[in-house]
């Protein structure tokens, strides 16, 4: 048995006794962890999903400070070049191309995790922190929903609010992900619909405040769909906001470009209750790579992209949320 289906034989295993674990699975759903909730130690890996967390301070810790060593635009254009031939031949419409950008980090990455303010945040000691604000599926009583993010802007430009929303390329790749997201909840559920497109949430970053845009996709699951959890989270991976759309050969693309392993950049994690089942997208991700950090950022590129633009936003989105 490979470590994938070790991954979704567990937790459809302890779905089965209704046991209570957390668990992170890379981007390509191939390697991750699956442990029991009352196993983790943690001294080695530290959560906090929504405020559910074993990590009780109060803690002494660094205030983190992050110099990044931005890739040359020249380098990104390439990449982005190569990204708009492939839409232009029909292959893809919506792609999240990412990059990974070394920094220089004053502190470590626990005191990140300690430090940053994210609905979802995970430390895995000598590995990588992540603090992200993006569910990936959140389950409760017999319902799935999912809340795509899509857009973003510095909340400081006047008139931010109106200008995302009439935005034809932010609208477009917002349209994209939502039907796409739609088409994946449908793989596992029924009756799925859009309960709330295109709403903004707030974000505080060490760069000021960001918007972000968001909507709110559902659908009917199985009773005693606890024993099939493993398989659910497989049948939804790699996540759709991270990937594009058509998302298998947009993954594809994804990997002849990027020229790196994203690992556990975009892929997912979250806690198993017993009963309900909340996960994240693990985007705003710091690695640590043997001397190097690096930090992992991306944006959704459509046919209505520049790449001046989508340079500048990867480059936003290298921040700390403190």
């Amino acid at each position: 048995m490979g470590i994938k289906d070790t991954i979704i034989s567990s937790m459809n295993t302890w779905g089965k006794e209704r046991k209570p674990f957390l668990f992170f699975v890379d981007y390509q759903g191939e390697n991750g962890q699956v442990i029991p909730l009352d196993e983790v130690d943690n001294k080695e890996i530290g959560y906090n999903f929504n405020g559910q967390t074993n990590q009780l301070g109060p803690f002494d810790f660094k205030l983190p400070i992050l110099t990044a060593q931005p890739i040359a635009f020249k380098t990104y254009e390439t990449k982005f070049n190569q990204v708009m031939h492939q839409i232009q031949k029909g292959n893809t419409y919506l792609i999240n191309l990412t990059v990974s950008t070394p920094i220089e980090l004053e502190g470590s990455l626990k005191d990140i995790f300690h430090a940053s303010k994210a609905k979802y945040k995970l430390w895995v000691k000598d590995n990588f922190v992540c603090f992200s604000p993006e569910i990936f599926v959140q389950i409760k009583e017999n319902r799935i929903y999912s809340y795509p993010m899509k857009g973003t802007i510095d909340a400081s430009i006047p008139q931010a609010e109106q200008l995302i929303l009439a935005d034809d390329k932010e609208t477009a790749e917002h349209y994209t992900i939502v039907d796409l997201i739609r088409n994946d909840l449908n793989i596992v559920a029924k009756n799925v619909g859009v309960d709330r497109f295109r709403y903004l949430d707030r974000l505080q970053t060490t760069k000021g405040e960001l918007l972000q845009m968001s909507s709110q996709i559902s659908g009917d699951l199985q009773e005693n769909w606890q024993d099939h959890v493993g398989d659910i989270l497989a049948q939804l991976l790699p996540a759709g906001s991270i990937t594009g759309s058509p998302k298998e050969k947009t993954v594809e693309i994804i990997a002849e470009v990027e020229g790196y392993a994203r690992k556990y950049y975009t892929g997912i994690c979250g806690i198993f209750d017993g009963t309900t089942l909340d996960s994240a997208v693990m985007i705003r991700f710091v690695e640590q790579q043997e001397n190097q950090m690096v930090y992992k950022s991306g944006g959704g590129i459509t046919f209505a992209s520049q790449a001046e633009k989508e340079y500048k936003e990867i480059l936003q989105k290298i921040y700390l949320p403190i």
